[in-house]
């Protein structure tokens, strides 16, 4: 008897069986997803205390108990204490400046999709018969750089009313900002803050145009408030979008330390936020500022913000996972240091896991910045952070936009992540104990670096004491790393980085172990070092090597079981479509070494697996 196979049933079945035998492979490496909020229809807890209902239309005098007479959600805010759950339903809430103390519940009915917008609609419009639409305004934002802002460095590039927190949009499409009338046009707006007037280029006729009302979407503050003090236990918010607010959409207030201090000391005044399938866009400073003790962002979708997207403060044991982070610094500010992430002063133990950083030209991607302890940075997706088309220089790191940046901290692990098309894919500044395990760098050079800043005559001040010395920013590790450079890539793929000055003064590594990595280019030219390496002994106290054994006469037993080759192509499957899996994983995994117990753990990795190179186990 024969049998007909199906040939589109047959390749279904494969491929079946080839995510199956994947799975097999445990948990390490980018999942792929879902990033950012999933559909959910949402129930009410179980244990609520009270429920509120608010709708856009809710009537302030009706007590919110009931599904079909809903109250304001100001008002809700006002009344509700911990335990209880604020419901809201569908539609846009023109609304902001919430502020509470309670552990509240906020979520959709159902699988409704409520959005809380910082803006109001501008429907009044005079002609100027010249190009321009004028409108008077009284809700206004001006605003100036911080101290430290150097203006003789920056203004060439960032003019002052870029840092004004005034937004306009035309059928929900941002405008940037300019300084005067005649710069307007359909992408620009202009505010005469004297006359209180705003000036567009673009005929509002039979469009939507909406100008920022409110600072922020909710404050949690920790002071008394709606005749309560209070309870130190943070909010849950899950499954709303806020947008359109003129300085952040929400904050978390807590302490933040000035100076080296201890963890017990901060952190515990709002512990327990949660952040669940939550969007925030178009925010004109930071998408919010939160602070607390065992804080969790899941599925959340941060994106289209300005000097930072989500901003930790001060706090520890906090879980970043499956979120989508996109598109910071829109207005392009320079000399502010933006980052999609930044996780500053002091926090301890925060985990980084499985989360997507993608298209931030002008941004660092996450940053864990100034006396960070035991970090945790795992499959991660991380693409198009800052550009790599330009020249790097040779005598320093910084600045650059870095898809993933450790500075002035102590202990790291990152491991299991994809950095693609990076300035930097990674970059270790004045820090000690990172362990770096298991990565794929496409076209994104890993950086390892240290300089003389310290905290005696910082421009920041005591930002450097909270992390290691000058001589003491030692201990990394760097082990079964794949790095790869196409043809068009004309940079180093390490860099390990400490300027000539300090060469007399730390004549020996930063690194305890360099072994296991395999770095793979495609058509290389004899010009580009494949290793830029300092110190090393000699005048100049920088190697560019061309090889691995030209950094071995160095140091001997560095990468000593690694592979270094150049071939025709790279052994990916498929990198125009994002696929670093490389076809023949088992050639490598001789190279490869056995992961520390901690490490294996945080990567979930099944014990069935065998050493690997790169991000990607062998299939067993």
């Amino acid at each position: 008897m024969k049998y007909l196979v199906n040939p589109a049933m047959l390749i279904t079945v494969l491929a079946v069986i080839l995510l199956c035998l994947w799975s097999l492979s445990g948990n390490a490496q980018p999942s792929g997803g879902p990033y950012g909020p999933v559909a959910v229809t949402y129930e009410i807890p179980a244990n609520a205390a009270h429920v509120y209902y608010v709708a856009p239309n809710g009537n302030a005098a009706s007590q919110g108990n009931d599904i079909n007479t809903p109250t304001t959600i100001e008002e809700a805010v006002k009344k509700a204490v911990t335990g209880d759950v604020i419901i809201l339903r569908d539609g846009t809430y023109r609304t902001g400046n919430l502020i509470f103390n309670q552990g509240i519940t906020l979520q959709p009915y159902k699988d409704e999709c409520p959005v809380l917008k910082g803006t109001y609609i501008a429907d009044n419009w005079t002609d100027l018969h010249n190009g321009l639409w004028v409108t008077q305004w009284e809700h206004f934002f001006p605003s100036a750089p911080d101290s430290w802002w150097v203006r003789e460095h920056n203004i060439l590039q960032t003019p002052l009313f870029r840092f004004n927190n005034d937004m306009v949009f035309i059928n929900g499409r941002f405008l940037q900002a300019t300084g005067w009338e005649g710069l307007v046009n359909e992408n620009t707006f202009f505010i005469d803050y004297k006359n209180k007037k705003i000036y567009i280029g673009t005929d509002p006729t039979d469009k939507q145009v909406e100008i920022t009302a409110f600072n922020s979407a909710i404050i949690r503050t920790t002071g008394e408030c709606n005749g309560m003090k209070s309870d130190r236990i943070g909010p849950k918010i899950k499954g709303i979008t806020f947008t359109q607010y003129a300085y952040r959409a929400i904050e978390i207030e807590g302490t933040e330390p000035e100076g080296l201090a201890n963890e017990t000391n901060y952190g515990k005044d709002v512990v327990g936020s949660l952040f669940e399938n939550v969007t925030i866009t178009y925010c004109s400073r930071v998408a919010g500022y939160f602070r607390g003790d065992k804080m969790i962002f899941r599925n959340c979708k941060i994106s289209d913000t300005s000097t930072e997207g989500v901003y930790i403060l001060s706090s520890n044991d906090v879980l970043l996972e499956n979120n989508i982070f996109a598109r910071n610094n829109i207005e392009n500010i320079t000399g502010y240091f933006p980052a999609a992430v930044k996780i500053f002063n002091q926090c301890h133990r925060v985990v980084c896991d499985d989360n997507l950083i993608i298209d931030h030209p002008n941004s660092n991607g996450i940053w864990y910045d100034v006396g960070n302890v035991d970090g945790v940075f795992i499959n991660n997706w991380v693409q198009n952070v800052g550009t790599n088309d330009y020249s790097i220089s040779t005598n320093h790191l910084w600045p650059s936009q870095n898809g993933f940046f450790f500075e002035i901290s102590k202990g790291v692990t990152v491991a299991g992540n994809v950095f693609v098309n990076c300035d930097h894919g990674m970059m270790i500044l004045n820090s000690c104990n990172a362990k770096i395990y298991n990565n794929t760098f496409f076209n994104s050079i890993a950086c390892i670096g240290r300089d003389g800043r310290s905290a005696k005559g910082d421009h920041f001040g005591w930002h450097p004491s909270t992390g290691p010395d000058v001589d003491e920013r030692i201990g990394h590790v760097f082990v079964n790393n794949l790095l790869t450079g196409d043809a068009g890539f004309d940079r180093p793929l390490l860099f390990v980085w400490q300027p000539d000055m300090l060469c007399s003064k730390l004549p020996d590594t930063p690194m305890e172990k360099i072994d296991n990595n395999v770095f793979l280019t495609e058509n290389r030219s004899e010009k580009v070092p494949l290793i830029i390496w300092s110190p090393v002994k000699g005048d100049s106290c920088q190697l560019f090597a061309k090889n691995v054994t030209d950094l071995q006469k160095f140091y001997p037993d560095f990468n000593t079981n690694g592979l270094d080759i150049k071939s025709d192509f790279l052994p990916y499957i498929n990198p125009v479509l994002s696929d670093f899996r490389l076809i023949k994983p088992s050639a490598y995994t001789r190279y490869a070494t056995k992961l520390p117990d901690n490490v294996s753990s945080l990567l979930k990795l099944s014990k069935k697996i065998k050493p690997y190179i790169g991000a990607y186990p062998a299939l067993p």
